[in-house]
């Protein structure tokens, strides 16, 4: 589709959204090509449309809405599971929505728009003594529009929630154009529908969010860290339940890794080096915040000494700075694990507790019966049951990517887990949506996406199955 070929009038929308965002504000060709890479699939837009305020995206949607035209918007295109695909499309960029509008350390809040990355919000909070919770791995690139519409959840969720958990209010644009603004920095608003919950997960599929009022949290003094050695599964169960009583509400991650993945991030031509020997079953990262300087790294080392005594913990090495900490999380992170491993496949799932040891047994087994020689490798934020499953697939590895994620989301559903824990469901992922949703879960979910978008232009194509 050209340019020249959607009129709206005696104008064409080309020219119409350039009036609106002006010249350096709309890309087409290979201009928009290059505008950015995504960790997925983008597509190829008929234009990237970059505005710079609620009411220029609003424009933006009503002039697309008149020429039929769909839209998809993009933030910072971290997702995995190509949620922002925009063929034939007009990619809707909010990267020049960034601002933190305002933070308010007595009323524990941020205002802040769409486009503005993770990273950057956290350190303004910092500045004004405050913490904000979301953390990712993607934190340097994920904008706050983005986690809002995946409803990410990262490394805390354990202890903080995930976002939906921190967004207090929100703006966002209808597919008609109409702004819906529910900003209310309030933590207790018992005034009917919780209309703002409707486009937390929705990837942009009801409406485009473009600002939020954030949940911040009075900075912490303490932080302590330790990475853990274990030799059984029931022990990290244990060891979790333990930790949570024994830190009194301090605990703030939990993050295991299974021998394969440690043992690939501290191997060269892995940067890392073993914190603790390898050779055991399990590697637990655990992570506690607190407000007493005098006594919480005692408390949290006399923890760890009670689970390692009591042969629940094998081995442990307890961080003394903030570079040993850093240094953990950059294991677990991954550091550039991904760019050894060739063609791979890396669905986050969530699970019961209790069904993550045998979903681990039966899905290695699943995989040699079907790829002798496979193995997937496993981490993730055991605390609130996500699991990423990474699993290679060697040469023949893209003709292969549907039936290895066919076999291991289809067991997923035989655990009755969700075969999405953060990163949405996009294109890659809805035909196995009903893995995880009832029929009628799925009838009411296409209720309100037709209610709220009757024509199908917002981020079409995405999260919901099509119908038989």
């Amino acid at each position: 589709m050209h340019r020249q070929n959607i009129d709206i009038g005696e104008r064409t929308l080309f020219d119409r959204l350039q009036m609106v965002v002006g010249d350096s504000g709309l890309l087409v060709g290979e201009a928009a090509a290059a505008f950015g890479t995504g960790w997925s699939r983008l597509g190829t837009p008929i234009m990237l449309a970059r505005p710079r305020s609620t009411a220029e995206v609003a424009e933006i949607v009503r002039l697309c809405g008149s020429a039929n035209v769909p839209m998809v918007p993009w933030g910072g295109r971290t997702g995995l599971v190509s949620g922002c695909m925009a063929d034939g499309a007009v990619a809707i960029s909010m990267d020049r929505m960034n601002r933190v509008e305002a933070i308010s350390a007595v009323d524990g809040t941020m205002v802040v728009e769409a486009g503005c990355v993770v990273q950057a919000a956290a350190e303004a909070a910092e500045a004004q003594g405050m913490f904000l919770p979301l953390d990712l791995g993607a934190r340097g690139s994920a904008t706050i529009g983005g986690v809002i519409s995946t409803n990410a959840g990262g490394n805390r969720v354990l202890r903080f929630g995930m976002t939906r958990d921190m967004i207090l209010g929100l703006e966002a644009v209808l597919a008609d154009g109409t702004v819906l603004s529910s900003m209310k920095p309030l933590m207790k608003n018992n005034t009917g529908y919780d209309l703002k919950q409707l486009f937390i997960g929705s990837e942009g599929t009801l409406g485009i969010v473009t600002r939020a009022v954030i949940r911040l949290r009075g900075a912490y003094p303490t932080h302590n860290a330790a990475l853990l050695a274990l030799d059984d599964f029931g022990d990290v169960a244990a060891l979790l339940r333990r930790l949570e009583s024994r830190l009194g509400g301090q605990l703030s991650a939990f993050e295991a890794m299974w021998p394969e993945y440690y043992e690939r991030v501290t191997t060269p031509p892995a940067p890392n080096r073993p914190i603790v020997p390898h050779g055991h079953a399990f590697y637990v990262l655990v992570e506690a915040m607190g407000g007493d300087v005098e006594d919480d790294h005692a408390r949290f080392e006399a923890a760890l000494a009670e689970v390692l005594e009591c042969g629940m913990v094998a081995d442990a090495v307890v961080a003394q700075s903030q570079a040993d900490i850093a240094a953990m999380w950059d294991l677990r992170d991954g550091g550039d694990m991904a760019r050894h491993l060739g063609p791979y496949i890396a669905p986050d799932i969530s699970l019961r507790l209790s069904d993550i040891a045998p979903f681990a047994a039966k899905l290695r087994d699943r995989l040699a019966e079907r790829w002798p020689g496979v193995k997937p490798i496993l981490l993730g934020h055991v605390g609130d049951g996500n699991i990423h499953v990474i699993v290679t697939l060697g040469e023949d590895g893209a003709a292969r990517r549907d039936q290895v994620t066919c076999t291991v989301l289809e067991l997923v559903g035989e655990f009755d887990g969700s075969v999405s824990a953060e990163h949405g469901i996009g294109l890659d992922k809805r035909a196995y949506l009903p893995l995880s949703r009832s029929t009628a879960e799925l009838s009411t979910m296409r209720l309100l996406k037709h209610a709220l978008d009757p024509h199908n232009l917002l981020n079409p194509g995405k999260l919901l199955p099509a119908e038989d």
